[in-house]
């Protein structure tokens, strides 16, 4: 999985009450766009994220 800043992140809900979240990608610390990345979530929360399997990549350049 590869990104960059300014991609925009999906992580999905683990159930159908769950909401998904959204994010941006804010910088990218792994080697050439690799994981793991620091998310700005929607809620204005920031994290570090390693992506797993419910992690879906928007990149700013398919717009």
């Amino acid at each position: 999985m590869h990104a960059a800043q300014g991609d925009r992140i999906i992580i999905r809900g683990k159930n159908v009450e769950t909401p998904d979240r959204h994010g941006e990608i804010i910088e990218v610390r792994g080697a050439e766009g690799a994981p793991p990345y620091l998310v700005r979530f929607s809620e204005g929360h920031e994290s570090v994220v390693f992506p797993g399997s419910d992690f879906l990549i928007e990149h700013k350049d398919s717009e």
